[in-house]
């Protein structure tokens, strides 16, 4: 496989644009060599799900697109990131047991750990922020 891969999607901030990123990294890593079908594929989807949630519910109308950027590193790193135009860093909200929302840090951190991975948000020049996650890369090999 190449040494570096990469691949990017900009989407609308709309709610129907979560179920296209996480259509678009799936797709892209079946490409890449990891199949729907597994379990660390049921894993990034869930995180997408919630990065791109993030990107569309919390921005406030402030951000009319997000970017979904994906880059392989050597086949050891993956990583997966989320940009959006609207400055405010996500927030660790109580989950109260009667909320349907403000979970969707704790799931992606939660995830992402239990991965071996990294979760990191950083601040973009435009004056957005990107909330991106590195995972070790593992493709199942055939048996």
């Amino acid at each position: 496989m190449a040494d570096h891969l990469e691949a990017s999607v900009t989407l609308p901030s709309d709610p129907a644009s979560v179920s296209a990123a996480r259509s678009y990294v799936v797709g892209t890593l079946a490409e890449w060599g990891l199949p729907s079908d597994t379990e660390a594929a049921d894993t990034v989807r869930l995180i997408v799900s919630e990065l791109a949630t993030n990107a569309v519910q919390h921005t406030f109308g402030q951000s009319p697109t997000f970017t979904v950027d994906i880059a392989l590193h050597r086949d050891e790193h993956l990583r997966i990131g989320v940009t959006d135009s609207h400055p405010r860093f996500p927030k660790r909200l109580p989950a109260a047991v009667q909320q349907d929302n403000g979970r969707g840090m704790v799931i992606i951190r939660w995830l992402t750990a239990e991965c071996g991975g990294k979760l990191r948000i950083r601040p973009t020049r435009e004056g957005g922020k990107t909330v991106s996650i590195e995972l070790p890369w593992a493709v199942p090999t055939a048996q």
